[in-house]
């Protein structure tokens, strides 16, 4: 029985995601369960999954993407380049396969230089250490803290072992300072970035600079953790970075993948 959990609210991209998870994934006579995002009663429902020990995917938005207009109501641009991560019994997916190469080789025609790792720094010359926290839901979820005390934790820690400037980006939204801003210009002359689990640290590192994130994010495979180290981040070959891409291209689909099988079929094979 495959089991989408409705967020209330008709402008919610749910209502245009379940219809093609509905189409595309078959009924194999247990609970299957899908929530987009963390609204609603999404929190409890999880955690009633999790007691229950019943299957679930949780579904938002993609890692490597067109990306979706999200104020005044949210909307899709781009169906064809807009794609969504749908990760089993967990917000991120951080274990699976490394498959052909064919989906990332898509995404690049798709996205150019978006998707193109194109190498680290070849100094140590960055001023800035950039802070970049996930939205207070996540972070309260997954850290068990509020977002304020993250970055206060953050901050002091980063502060022990190194004496570069340490700057803060927020989400951008309506009203804030970084609304209409772009994280590229807070990318030039960055030594790393820090996070818990935000999809800044894809910016990052597609644009030369190497992150901190959590293990048990999507970034774990290919980040540093241990922020002792901040003066000497983890920088992984362009080989091990390509292989990253291609199992994150694996955990993402669009609308039409969806309604047709695809992204059943390749998360079997992933989570196989």
């Amino acid at each position: 029985m495959i089991i989408t959990h409705k967020i209330k609210w008709n402008k919610c991209l749910s209502h245009k995601i379940w219809p093609a998870i509905e189409k595309g994934w078959p009924d194999e006579g247990r609970p299957v369960h899908f929530f987009w995002g963390l609204a609603g009663n999404n929190i409890a429902g999880i955690r009633d999954c999790m007691e229950k020990n019943e299957e679930y995917y949780f579904v938002d938005t993609g890692y490597l993407s067109s990306q979706i207009t999200r104020y005044p109501e949210p909307k899709i641009l781009d169906e064809k380049k807009t794609y969504f991560r749908i990760c089993k019994g967990s917000f991120h997916t951080n274990k699976g396969k490394v498959n052909t190469p064919a989906r990332l080789e898509k995404l690049k025609r798709q996205l150019g230089e978006n998707v193109e790792f194109k190498g680290w720094r070849a100094d140590d010359r960055g001023k800035h250490i950039l802070l970049c926290p996930s939205s207070p839901t996540v972070t309260f979820q997954m850290n068990g803290i509020t977002q304020d005390e993250w970055v206060e934790v953050a901050k002091r820690e980063i502060a022990k072992h190194t004496d570069r400037e340490i700057r803060f980006r927020n989400k951008p939204r309506p009203g804030n300072q970084w609304w209409g801003t772009d994280i590229k210009d807070d990318l030039k002359g960055c030594h790393a970035l820090v996070t818990n689990y935000s999809l800044s640290a894809f910016d990052a590192i597609l644009n030369y600079v190497p992150v901190f994130a959590e293990a048990n994010s999507v970034m774990g495979p290919v980040t540093s953790r241990d922020i002792s180290k901040i003066e000497k981040p983890l920088k992984p070959g362009g080989k091990t970075i390509e292989d990253w891409l291609k199992f994150v291209a694996e955990n993402q689909f669009t609308l039409a993948e969806m309604a047709d099988g695809t992204a059943y079929e390749t998360l079997k094979y992933q989570n196989e």
